[in-house]
């Protein structure tokens, strides 16, 4: 996506483990795809041209799946250590020259809207400069838009450090986009949550929960 010539990518996170999911939760069936699949198929919806996978585990299997899309996947060599910081530096590092900000998008968020990050989109296009995040019921989700004026800060920062440090150290430059839809928050770290979303995304549940 470019706006005023600023161009967006996004890189997904999907180099975790998914110890507490006992399988490779990426690619796991989702609504005729798989999880990871339907992230990516959100984020070229929205019109996110640029899209980057930072792989670990099972990440031949993954990269499978991303070439059949014509997605860039990228391996993070130190995926064992499940910190998401390596994860999101490995993905930087094979942003194109051109972009502008990128999208911190979670892998195992098949929920995710593309309304969102279309919203969140035209948020950073006003606020080029913030952090944009979107944000339910007072309770900040993902993905999150991060500016080019971020990246060497974020580079920068030590192994054991965590992104909230980043959010901690900069809560007057974060601009919070309030969205209607909870899907935010969701994601799949266990089985029992996995199956309850696929229960939710069904045809009849969906009629279910408006009635």
């Amino acid at each position: 996506m470019s706006s005023d010539n600023k161009p967006v990518s996004a890189i997904v996170l999907a180099a975790g483990l998914s110890s507490r999911m006992g399988v490779q939760k990426l690619l796991l069936p989702w609504q005729g795809t798989t999880v990871i699949g339907a992230v990516v198929d959100t984020l070229k919806k929205a019109g996110i041209d640029e899209v980057i996978v930072v792989t670990g585990r099972d990440a031949n299997l993954v990269d499978a799946e991303m070439s059949r899309r014509q997605v860039s996947a990228v391996f993070n060599p130190l995926f064992a250590n499940g910190s998401m910081l390596d994860s999101l530096k490995t993905g930087m590092a094979a942003l194109s020259e051109s972009s502008k900000a990128f999208l911190l998008v979670l892998g195992d968020q098949p929920q995710m809207e593309a309304e969102t990050v279309l919203a969140v989109v035209k948020v950073w296009q006003d606020k080029p400069e913030q952090l944009c995040i979107p944000s339910w019921q007072m309770r900040r989700g993902h993905p999150w838009m991060v500016p080019m004026n971020y990246w060497q800060e974020i580079q920068g920062m030590p192994a054991e450090s965590t992104l909230r440090e980043l959010l901690s150290a900069h809560t007057a430059d974060i601009q919070y986009v309030v969205v209607e839809s909870a899907t935010i928050m969701a994601d799949l770290d266990t089985r029992e949550a996995y199956d309850a979303a696929v229960k939710s995304q069904h045809p009849r549940a969906r009629k279910e929960e408006k009635d």
